[in-house]
């Protein structure tokens, strides 16, 4: 079988808005479309967006309607919100649909790279779902909101994992299934980053991400915390604005946000990371063999689930939202932290889907 390439074909690539994780694991993805002569066209709503927008700004943009993913202001009431919130989710979802019918149109769309938007999809075109997730951690719902997620994830062409299906792996049970009838693809962990020899700058960076009121409650916390760290601190907020702003405070220095090159640079530059216990976070530390210190989201069972993984491996420890003080950074030390890993994704063969196979 060979594969007959068409120049220039059109692949809509759709991150969910979750945070910015989902986004910027798809940096890596257009990329890689571009050097391999794809047009990729983003679709995405909110901060998703706006930073993809700030990373490719001469790439067409499309805006998808909200799922209106809320936090509730106390981590144990999550479940409880996103089920409130589910009807206006399944009707984002249904307008969803209707938009990449008519775009598929429009835009001459040829291929489809969802990352979690459960309604970028067609029948007519290779339709790819990316996600970590194939067991949707939700406590004593996690069989059922598991087996809804696979009945979704089995209507795609292709189900891209970005792990490995080795037995040392990354997302444990998340990623991985006993049995199954999916197409899946492990890919190998995805991020933008590069491990570079630079000299240390900063001794902590912090690195805020995630829905509200959540990631501001953090912030809140972690700026007064930081005061009492001795050494030099870069503190990302993880607030995507129109402009970046940089403040000074002591031995701390202050950014809104910082796009990929800047990330890549600062993670470089710092001796250890705080942060959230993200999947996304997780590949970016593991690609730049760091150490860490994880603050899962409160109520989020994923990102409880990795921290709880990763400190039972003696790589990363981590600590609540309401029971973090500096001081615990100290128990870094006694860890190992993550080992750089090379992953080198044949994207020839992975695109290879898009293509007309005669």
């Amino acid at each position: 079988m060979s594969i007959e390439y068409s120049a220039n074909k059109t692949i809509l690539v759709a991150p969910l808005n979750w945070g910015l994780g989902h986004a910027t694991r798809c940096i890596p993805i257009i990329k890689a479309l571009q050097e391999n002569k794809y047009i990729p066209i983003i679709a995405s709503d909110g901060v998703a967006l706006a930073l993809l927008r700030k990373e490719f700004p001469y790439i067409e943009t499309l805006e998808l309607p909200s799922y209106h993913i809320e936090y509730a202001k106390n981590g144990k009431n999550f479940k409880w919100k996103l089920i409130k919130n589910l009807p206006k989710m399944i009707t984002a979802i249904l307008d969803e649909k209707k938009m990449v019918k008519s775009l598929i149109k429009k835009h001459g769309i040829d291929g489809i790279i969802s990352d979690n938007r459960l309604g970028v999809f067609s029948r007519k075109i290779p339709s790819v779902f990316m996600t970590h997730q194939l067991n949707v951690m939700t406590g004593n719902t996690t069989w059922f909101t598991s087996k809804c997620h696979q009945h979704i994830i089995k209507k795609y062409s292709e189900c891209w994992v970005p792990d490995t299906n080795d037995t040392v792996n990354l997302t444990g049970d998340l990623g991985h299934l006993k049995t199954n009838e999916l197409n899946l693809k492990y890919i190998g962990p995805l991020s933008r980053m590069r491990k570079k020899d630079t000299p240390k700058v900063y001794d902590l960076m912090v690195i805020l991400s995630g829905p509200e009121p959540q990631r501001t409650y953090l912030d809140e916390k972690l700026q007064e915390e930081v005061k009492r760290f001795d050494g030099k601190v870069v503190f990302v907020k993880g607030v995507v604005e129109k402009t970046q702003t940089k403040e000074e405070i002591g031995d701390v220095t202050y950014y809104n946000f910082m796009n990929s090159k800047q990330l890549e640079q600062t993670f470089n530059e710092s001796e250890l990371v705080l942060c959230r216990s993200g999947y996304t976070t997780v590949m970016d530390l593991a690609k730049l063999g760091k150490k860490a210190f994880f603050i899962p989201t409160p109520g989020q069972y994923e990102q409880e689930y990795l921290a709880i993984k990763l400190q039972d491996e003696n790589l990363v420890p981590y600590a609540t939202q309401n029971d973090f003080t500096i001081e615990d950074l100290s128990k870094v030390k006694s860890f190992k932290g993550f080992a750089q890993f090379k992953n080198n994704i044949d994207w020839d063969s992975l695109f290879s889907i898009f293509e007309d196979k005669v």
